[in-house]
């Protein structure tokens, strides 16, 4: 295997990696900040105000952004298998 090929099949996969979890974690990273700046204005610090609607918010996005998290990696994979005899020489 050659280090370009090395090189371009792991770059994808990071690329991947990212696009898959990007929608999860920034909506996640904006419902804490919200969730944080809300906490500091009224001083309530309940562990449990900050998790939960996390957790909802996460869970909801992976619901709705599902079905393109799917075809994104279905391409990454057909990609991969089609250009397996690239991998073994």
């Amino acid at each position: 295997m050659d280090e370009l090929v090395v090189l371009d099949l792991a770059s994808n996969a990071i690329r991947t990696a990212f696009l898959v979890s990007a929608p999860a974690l920034l909506l996640g990273l904006v419902v804490g900040v919200a969730i944080s700046l809300f906490q500091a204005v009224t001083s309530i610090q309940d562990p449990t105000l900050s998790f939960i609607p996390k957790i909802l918010a996460v869970m909801l996005v992976i619901l709705l952004a599902f079905p393109w998290m799917i075809s994104v990696m279905k391409d990454f994979t057909l990609e991969l298998f089609t250009n397996l005899n690239n991998f073994i020489r």
